[in-house]
């Protein structure tokens, strides 16, 4: 099968649908498949052309000029490469290729990472919808997406190409009891609750220290929340990392404090390291955390019972590592081979003559 992905870029800024996107192109490569990527491009070329995925510039700014250069280009790539299968994870994508769709012989499908957001109906255009999580699922149901177009392929990045294993990373020094997130600073990832939390407990643990990994256009807006605090040493803005998972292994507890979240990739990869885990129960977020089996929901934009929670894991050393111990259960339905084989599926539905390679384990091919 000839596949190709269109995603706005392959940069490694911590993008979740960037690396999910990633990913899938790699294991589909390794897999036996004739695989390309179409992007702007990025640091995750290098990685690609080591799984001998191709990559082709493709500039998609949503610029009048920029988008009409950008059809002309994606119309060559698709004639150069004669893909089976276009795959767009980002709504520019799937209207460009939707527009070229009935000139030329592939099937399209979507991925809907980010259903809150408006355009996310357009994902609608493909031939077969891929919903990150049920919940996903349900809200393009209600917003128009028909049920037979739609598939669910939760998500998960455990093994993923782009990542050592777990124990080849070493942890951080962080002072303990460490607190941390993993988000972009946007006011939607819930940072200034979680500020708001951390003062609310700060007095009855002040041993306790707070991390922010990730960077973002309201950096400065939390930044300046936590210098109007008292305990602002103790809050630490770190920026985007491209080991979050020295922070995770080295923390004790995790906070998604998310207003809305189709799935929270980031806490697959928080629960593999062992945090225990606090998380709004919004959206795909109770799916990845089993339903409150594998971590504590708590209601979003309420900094108070956020703070609750967390006092209650610090104060109760038997809580806290029974939270860390069911976080690291479960966790085979996180890992990216079956994102794979599951992605692999929905393309059968649409490429009818398609013969599967075998599927090669990493180990199978040296990639650093």
């Amino acid at each position: 099968m000839r596949i190709l992905h269109i995603t706005n870029h392959v940069q490694k800024i911590g993008n979740g649908i960037v690396n999910v996107a990633v990913d899938l192109a790699c294991l589909q490569a390794q897999n036996g498949d004739e695989v390309a990527v179409a992007s702007a491009g990025g640091e995750y070329e290098t990685l690609l052309a080591s799984y001998r995925a191709k990559h082709f510039h493709l500039d998609q700014s949503r610029k009048p000029l920029k988008i009409m250069k950008a059809a002309w280009r994606l119309r060559e790539i698709i004639q150069d490469f004669q893909p089976d299968i276009v795959h767009a994870h980002m709504m520019t994508g799937v209207v460009l290729a939707g527009f070229w769709k009935n000139t030329s012989n592939y099937s399209l499908v979507s991925t809907v990472h980010n259903e809150f957001q408006r355009s996310a109906i357009l994902m609608g255009l493909a031939d077969k919808v891929i919903a990150v999580s049920q919940a996903v699922a349900s809200a393009m149901v209600r917003r128009g997406i028909p049920q037979q177009k739609l598939r669910i392929v939760a998500n998960g990045t455990l093994g993923s190409p782009r990542h050592r294993k777990l124990t080849d990373y070493q942890p951080l020094p962080l002072h303990s009891p460490a607190i941390t997130t993993v988000a972009g600073m946007y006011s939607r990832k819930g940072i200034a609750e979680l500020i708001a939390a951390f003062t609310k407990i700060a007095a009855e643990f002040p041993q306790a220290h707070l991390y922010l990994v990730g960077d973002g256009p309201d950096r400065v807006l939390f930044e300046t929340m936590a210098q109007n605090t008292n305990v602002k040493h103790r809050i630490h803005f770190e920026g985007f990392q491209p080991e979050p998972q020295r922070y995770m292994l080295a923390s004790d507890i995790f906070v998604l404090a998310s207003h809305c979240e189709s799935f929270g990739l980031v806490l697959t990869e928080a629960r593999e390291a062992g945090c225990a885990i606090i998380a709004s129960n919004v959206d795909g977020i109770p799916e990845t955390l089993d339903y409150g089996q594998a971590g504590l929901l708590v209601p979003a934009k309420d900094s108070q019972t956020l703070a609750d929670a967390l006092g209650r894991l610090l104060r109760d050393p038997a809580q806290l590592y029974k939270w860390k111990s069911r976080a690291s259960q479960n966790l085979e339905r996180f890992h990216a081979a079956r994102v794979h084989a599951e992605t692999l599926a929905v393309y059968r539905e649409l490429v009818t003559n398609y013969e599967p390679h075998r599927v090669m384990m990493r180990e199978e091919v040296l990639v650093n």
